[in-house]
């Protein structure tokens, strides 16, 4: 999927010719890693991956474990994890009403892999310096502190 594509999947679509989507695509071009983290970036969806490979499976039983997430936007999620191979769905035989399963893809399951080790360098950084995220203005560098 190409960066300039992408643009257009967001929850607010934005101007052909706007800054922000001029800035998006140059970052697509630039670097694939951009494109990726938009993709993964979408509210609830790591969320909702994470809970599916802890066999939260269906969508009543997500629902439950996100209470303020909208059936839309959850059918939304389910639905680009299914287009993006992450994810697979699977009839519950004998259900009625018919119910469906969802299971993590092998690809979806590496990506997990990776947003945890993410998960944890972010643990171990924010507690090793609290201020990891903020620049030190007066420093006149980033990433310099005064002592």
């Amino acid at each position: 999927m190409s960066g300039y594509n992408l643009i257009f999947k967001m929850a607010t679509p934005r101007k052909e010719q706007s800054t922000n989507t001029e800035n998006l695509q140059t970052l697509a071009q630039a670097c694939d890693v951009n494109e990726v983290l938009l993709q993964i970036a979408l509210r609830w969806k790591m969320q909702i991956l994470y809970c599916i490979a802890e066999d939260v499976s269906q969508f009543s039983t997500l629902k439950k474990m996100f209470p303020t997430l909208s059936d839309q936007v959850l059918s939304k999620r389910l639905r680009e994890l299914k287009e993006e191979s992450l994810v697979v769905s699977e009839d519950i035989e004998n259900t009625t009403p018919p119910q469906m399963r969802y299971r993590p893809t092998a690809k979806g399951k590496e990506l997990l892999r990776i947003i945890l080790d993410l998960h944890h360098w972010g643990l171990r950084w924010k507690n090793a310096d609290s201020n990891y995220c903020q620049i030190n203005l007066e420093a006149g560098e980033l990433g310099e502190k005064n002592h």
